[in-house]
């Protein structure tokens, strides 16, 4: 498996922007498709968006449409999370995860699609 380490969370005032990176490590994550999910207090995981392994699919979440962007540095092993226009129903508990299975022809958007997690990074909007 592959070991992932968040960052670049914090606290921002709604209407802010933040952006995440998710760096992998371990083997490399160019032939997985890559996403990111989020877990407010007393809720469930959900998915927020998903990247293919070439970086030429991406999926959102209606939620966080037109605001959220995924990107994917194959060379660095890195991705990332631009967030814009943040709301204060955004904050929560971000996860980076690796798709279970290599060169997979659909963007994976549930949790049973993932087998690598990395340990989450808070991101808390202020409103």
């Amino acid at each position: 498996q592959v070991q992932l380490v968040e960052s670049g969370g914090g606290l921002v005032q709604a209407g802010g922007s933040l952006r995440l990176s998710c760096a992998a490590s371990g083997r490399t994550i160019s032939n997985y498709a890559m996403g990111w999910f989020r877990q407010a207090p007393g809720k469930e995981r959900e998915f927020v968006t998903a990247i293919n392994y070439s970086g030429g699919r991406t999926v959102y979440a209606d939620s966080v449409k037109d605001r959220f962007t995924i990107s994917r540095d194959n060379a660095k092993n890195t991705v990332y999370l631009q967030m814009n226009s943040l709301k204060p129903e955004d904050t929560a508990v971000y996860y980076c995860a690796a798709d279970a299975q290599p060169w997979r022809r659909v963007t994976p958007t549930t949790v049973q699609m993932y087998d690598s997690w990395g340990q989450g990074t808070q991101v808390t909007v202020s409103s």
